[in-house]
């Protein structure tokens, strides 16, 4: 039987899981010498020296074996320390599941509640791996666009619910979002929050970026308003916060009566997260916070130095992000944004997104991570302005 065959006899969630529009700018300029690479979400900045030790001490000690499938306890007791400080009221460790990073945490909550036949319905621009994973799992991906205009990109509430239909399982939310940096307000969540109780539907929060807000500590969240057992599952991660994306650790919050149910998962997934690394992720929740609040005044001043640098120009369309950390624009002219990915690589060399990799509310828009040295967003700024100029 040839190759060719054989790939005609997978299963097609599998054949046909998209090529990520992201990676393939990225594969394309890697190797290009002096690029300023601003295409991928994470920052320029190394694990704090705390965070590494922690882990390295682990090492030492031998903690090399297999280890809790739901987390080491006290990974999971660091986890409620941390919302409690966050969200000023108790939270029980049972409810903590740390996964190998952030997108095991996704693919578990969709396992949980969305397969074959069943709908998820995603706001969109979104990061395009939720998507992915819930059609890899048989689900089917219903978007809802949101809005740009001159307030910036809103969420319509009326139309996401009536995008709603019986096979619906789940409601998708990333709040602030990757990548327009919209933020979900205490009112919206709270309408979501009703219309979900009232059709009896999962809500599955990303709130990756709840630190990266630049109106306050933290954004709004469904911890704000809801009851322990709402059905909702909540995955986060310690890439961003905590500069800590190589290391693969990431939560799954949920009620602690599906316990079983997700140990069950990560078992069958990665039969639990190296337990040194664990060390490392106790030690970023509990000693960290003066370290992310570093990261979010550095992604605000970085934030002014590439959207007013960009404002300049005279040829994009932008508004500043409530939250997360991407500049997500538009370029007059320049409808193909995968086409205009390539000719940036080529022409500037500066590494962006293209925005119809985050979905059909992502067409005609780039997306810049500016999480980075302030010097470095500057000559990036002025690589994009003078091709512009041309």
């Amino acid at each position: 039987m040839s190759v060719h065959s054989a790939l005609n006899t997978l299963r097609p969630e599998a054949s046909e899981a998209p090529e990520s529009g992201i990676v393939e700018v990225f594969n394309y300029g890697r190797d290009r010498e002096g690029l300023i690479p601003l295409w991928v979400g994470e920052g320029d900045l190394s694990t704090p020296a705390f965070i590494s030790e922690a882990a390295q001490a682990g090492l030492a000690a031998g903690e090399t074996f297999y280890t809790h499938q739901r987390g080491i306890p006290e990974l999971r007791q660091a986890l409620a320390g941390y919302h409690e400080r966050l969200y000023g009221r108790p939270f029980d460790a049972e409810r903590f599941f740390v996964t190998s990073g952030g997108m095991p945490a996704i693919q578990i909550a969709l396992r949980m509640v969305a397969g074959h036949g069943d709908e998820v319905v995603v706001p969109t621009p979104a990061w395009p791996n939720f998507a992915a994973a819930a059609e890899v799992g048989a689900a089917k991906v219903v978007e809802v666009p949101l809005t740009y205009g001159n307030a910036g990109w809103t969420l319509d509430l009326d139309r996401y619910f009536d995008a709603v239909t019986p096979r619906t399982k789940a409601l998708f939310l990333n709040s602030p979002c990757n990548p327009t940096g919209w933020t979900a307000t205490r009112e919206e969540l709270q309408a979501i929050l009703d219309f979900a109780r009232a059709k009896g539907l999962w809500i599955v929060s990303d709130e990756v970026y709840t630190r990266f807000f630049y109106e306050g500590e933290r954004s709004p969240s469904f911890y704000d308003i809801a009851e322990p057992d709402d059905r909702i599952l909540y995955v986060n991660t310690m890439s961003k916060n905590w500069a800590m994306t190589g290391w693969r650790v990431g939560w799954l919050s949920a009620p602690p009566a599906f316990g079983q149910v997700i140990e069950n998962l990560i078992q069958y997934s990665s039969s639990g997260t190296p337990k040194f690394l664990q060390r490392g992720a106790v030690a970023a929740l509990d000693q960290g916070d003066a370290f992310i609040d570093f990261q979010r005044k550095r992604a605000e001043e970085a934030r002014e130095i590439v959207c007013s640098g960009l404002e300049k120009t005279g040829r994009v369309r932008l508004v500043r992000p409530a939250g997360a950390f991407y500049a997500f624009f538009a370029v007059d002219g320049e409808p193909d944004t995968r086409k205009l990915a390539l000719k940036l690589v080529d022409e500037a060399n500066v590494g962006l997104a293209p925005g119809d990799a985050f979905g059909a509310g992502g067409a005609g828009f780039m997306r810049l991570c500016y999480l980075r040295n302030p010097d470095q967003l500057r000559e990036a700024t002025r690589r994009l302005a003078d091709w512009l100029a041309k």
